[in-house]
């Protein structure tokens, strides 16, 4: 018996696969720039027909919810490399918000689009496994006296969040620019309770072990 693919998806064929990555990439660098692109405009500068597109998102909706999911992806992902056994709680931070950082534009992406077009709750729910490592490391900071506790630890993780975000989006529209990320993470642990100087030296120390271990 022969079987039909799901409305609105196209058979898995290397050339479709191809197409899809193409849609995505432009949708990321023209939603970036413009949040109200429209899905004509993306199809154009993916350089894919309007068929095509459409075979592949059926509408804007369906278009965001794959990107969201992509992006909390990609921020657990990069949460994931940053797990070194034994490491202290500062440290544990430290290398979560660089980790962010790396994916500050997608990240901020999701956020902004996804709440327009899939709602809050959605959201929650997509980024609810990233949220959950950063409050536990919140947590056994305050526990170990590492992080400030005059607000409880959800509470601290929320603002830090916010913190990311309005950073990342200051580094993409405005002169002020942080490539490798250490003043926006080292601008986080200030927030989060820890005196500047030793905050500014551990992102440092991340940073150059970062460094060390990139092949040259």
């Amino acid at each position: 018996m022969q079987t039909t693919d799901p409305p609105g998806r196209t058979p898995r064929r290397s050339d479709a696969r191809s197409n899809r990555r193409r849609i995505l990439a432009a949708a990321r660098q023209k939603l970036r720039d413009d949040p109200d692109a429209s899905l004509d405009s993306i199809a154009l500068a993916a350089g894919i027909a309007r068929r095509t597109f459409y075979g592949h998102f059926s509408n804007r909706r369906a278009l965001i919810a794959e990107l969201t999911q992509e992006a909390a992806q990609a921020l657990q992902e990069a949460f994931a490399a940053t797990r070194v056994p034994g490491t202290d709680p500062l440290e544990t931070m430290t290398r979560m918000a660089l980790a962010a950082w790396a994916v500050g534009d997608q990240y901020r992406m999701l956020i902004s689009l996804g709440r327009r077009h899939l709602g809050e709750e959605t959201i929650r729910a997509t980024l609810a496994p990233a949220r959950a490592e950063a409050l536990a490391a919140i947590r056994r900071g305050q526990h170990e006296g590492v992080f400030a506790d005059h607000v409880p630890a959800p509470v601290l993780t929320q603002a830090l969040e916010a913190l990311m975000l309005a950073l990342a989006a200051e580094n993409a529209v405005s002169t002020w620019a942080d490539p490798t990320g250490e003043a926006a993470a080292t601008a986080f642990l200030v927030a989060a309770g820890v005196a500047p100087q030793i905050a500014s030296r551990r992102v440092r120390s991340v940073l150059r072990e970062h460094m060390a271990a990139v092949p040259r």
